[in-house]
């Protein structure tokens, strides 16, 4: 139990009402350790005192002299490990856009307050705040040289994670999307940010994606010899649509495995511009005409546009968890999926809703005209040998959860 009476508060604000106000709060539920400050500049002379820094931060965002975003960036520079919560009177798009900044900065957030404050909010926030003794230090992604990649694709550590796609309207499993995974001898499971990087940067992202779809379209034989029929979607970097003859080695590789080019879905992300797009274009086409499916996978970020859209034959649109997770209730990430869902309609697109995280995301799909989705509230991605049992658990849940209420 943490005694809120020694959790050092500092409330930044250049109201001395506001700041009165908040101080009185903070009293009456039981902080007996709060300082105010209306002064930015004045606040970051505490830093030059350790035993004094504040555990807990309130700050607002627009102050004069040294605004909220000066401070934070401030605080990085000093090495911040407390906790901050967010202030301000302004509109939901620059509170929205002051809380990514928190989190690419890697600062503790915990949450945001609208102007005027009130007491019950201050609580509700205050009660995530815990002592970084019990946060635990932040983990450090351990890094590998291309030569350990390289290592793992020619010793089979690579292994195949796959992750149910579901029908939004009746809740039928239609597919998997394929994830990636290093099973390293010694660190455990690496998951693939920590090497896909390293395979793209160093041309090895043709020999790792050749392992991966191997893999994926034998498990798919497998799944089909027993009378599982599903769609398996396999993820593509661009680097690999430099090469001519990948959709011959795509198609062969199919045709040996005996699975239907239409049940086999590529989703391609841009990590980067295209220089030259007569490769990839001639490769995409090539592909769709050998009746293979196409995703434009995590649609409306990175380099994601409305003329790869005018440009590819993509039949299939998947919209990134930032649109999707908490939609119903965020305008701005409501706003972006509708148009999105829209555009795809109007070209004829099947729509993929990923980051489907909890009960309230798949409810705001169902009134939706989405077509199918994916995320931890249907299942993480499971090995292989899991998913018919998966299954079965994910049937009952539809006749019993959600058809019923329908």
């Amino acid at each position: 139990m943490v005694d809120n009476s020694t959790v050092k508060i500092l409330v930044l604000d250049d109201e001395p009402f506001m700041l009165k106000l908040i101080a009185r709060m903070l009293e009456n539920s039981g902080f007996g350790s709060v300082r105010t400050c209306d002064s930015a500049r004045v606040a970051l002379q505490a830093f030059d005192r350790p035993d004094d820094l504040p555990e807990v931060i309130l700050l607002d965002l627009n102050m004069p002299e040294m605004d909220g975003i000066e401070f934070l960036r401030n605080l990085v520079a000093q090495r911040y490990a407390g906790s901050l919560i967010l202030m301000s009177g302004e509109d939901e798009r620059v509170l929205q856009t002051a809380e990514k900044l928190v989190e690419a900065h890697k600062l503790t957030l915990l949450g945001r307050l609208d102007k005027p404050v009130g007491l019950e909010e201050l609580r509700a926030v205050l009660r995530k705040w815990a002592p970084q003794s019990q946060r635990g230090p932040r983990a450090t992604k351990k890094s590998y040289a291309a030569e350990e990649v390289r290592a793992a694709i020619a010793n089979g550590e690579l292994v195949n994670y796959y992750q149910p796609k579901v029908a939004v309207g009746t809740g039928k499993v239609v597919g998997v999307e394929t994830l990636v995974r290093w099973r390293h001898p010694v660190d455990g499971v690496v998951f693939p940010d920590q090497f896909i990087g390293v395979a793209e940067a160093h041309g090895l992202i043709d020999d790792l994606t050749r392992a991966v779809l191997g893999a994926a379209l034998s498990q798919a034989r497998t799944w089909q010899q027993a009378g599982l029929s599903l769609e398996v979607a396999i993820n593509v970097s661009m680097d690999n649509l430099n090469s001519l003859n990948f959709p011959d080695f795509v198609n062969d590789i199919a045709h040996a495995m005996g699975v239907p080019s239409q049940n086999i879905m590529l989703e391609v992300t841009e990590s980067r511009l295209m220089q030259d797009t007569r490769t990839p274009l001639d490769i995409l086409t090539r592909l769709r005409l050998k009746r293979f499916g196409l995703s434009i996978d995590d649609f409306g970020t990175g380099y994601s546009t409305m003329a790869q859209l005018r440009d590819i034959p993509f039949n299939e649109l998947k919209i990134d968890r930032s649109f999707v997770h908490r939609a119903g209730a965020d305008k701005t990430a409501l706003a972006i999926f509708d148009a999105s869902v829209g555009l795809a309609k109007q070209l004829g697109m099947a729509i993929v809703a990923e980051g489907v995280e909890d009960r309230d995301d798949w409810e705001f799909l169902r009134n939706t005209e989405c077509d199918f989705a994916q995320g931890y509230f249907i299942a993480k991605p499971m090995r292989a040998e899991d998913l018919p049992a998966w299954i079965a658990e994910w049937q009952r849940r539809v006749r019993n959860e959600f058809t019923a209420k329908a």
